[in-house]
């Protein structure tokens, strides 16, 4: 059984309940911007797409592969969209350990100030570390993982670790949590479009994954209504 000592962000199961979500599916109306979210592209685009996304979560992973790579090139670099991220603990295990490693990854993401370039570039990093982190197998092996993925960011394992057991880190995933229930969240992702929620059924392939040209086709759709003023 992995459990994280107080210093690394261990929460109390009844927390991790109350903030978990689980499965892959959501329904209800996206909230305006909260300060705790991480965001890129262009605010004033009039396109505001919304990821409800766990560090931990396969489908996640499956959607930052993908899509996300091919979005954050043609549609968030070109300021074309504004795209925020919002971090939920999900997948739940009965164990509560998945959520205390993904709130820990977050942690290194956001560790020492991190620019929402600097953030989306190491959560990057930490969904092709997934399968590592699954693997790792004890306390020991995670936080060297974290420690690794942080010092490949330039960061130091004194600033990793402190980052990790910085109780501001549960704080704001109490709000997050709280974002994440009033809008009717239930799985990750769970993707909002100008506060609307996107049925996966529309970007669906045919295997069930992610189509990257339906979810752009959606995008496009969404561009093109807000320059006719729709």
């Amino acid at each position: 059984m992995l459990v994280f000592g107080r210093r690394n962000l261990l929460l109390g199961g009844g927390a991790l309940a109350a903030l978990s979500v689980t499965g892959c599916s959501g329904g209800g109306g996206a909230s305006g911007v909260s300060p705790d979210d991480m965001a890129i592209g262009n605010p004033d685009s009039g396109v505001t797409l919304i990821e409800y996304g766990s560090s931990m979560c396969s489908h996640c992973r499956e959607f930052e592969e993908t899509v996300f790579r091919q979005l954050k090139t043609n549609y968030i670099d070109t300021n074309k969209i504004h795209f925020i991220f919002r971090e939920v603990l999900a997948p739940v295990d009965p164990q509560r350990v998945i959520p205390t490693i993904a709130l820990a990854e977050y942690q290194v993401a956001r560790c020492n100030n991190a620019t929402p370039e600097q953030y989306f570039s190491r959560l990057g990093v930490l969904f092709e570390q997934q399968p590592a982190m699954f693997q790792a197998g004890s306390r020991q092996g995670i936080e060297a993982k974290l420690v690794e993925i942080g010092g490949a960011a330039g960061l130091s394992q004194e600033t990793v670790l402190a980052c990790i057991a910085d109780p501001s880190g549960a704080e704001r995933m109490t709000r997050l949590g709280e974002l994440a229930t009033r809008d009717q969240v239930t799985g990750t992702p769970t993707f909002f479009l100008n506060g609307e929620l996107m049925s996966p059924q529309g970007f669906a392939n045919s295997t069930g994954g992610y189509d990257y040209a339906k979810f752009a086709a959606l995008i496009d759709a969404a561009i093109a209504a807000h320059a006719g003023g729709g």
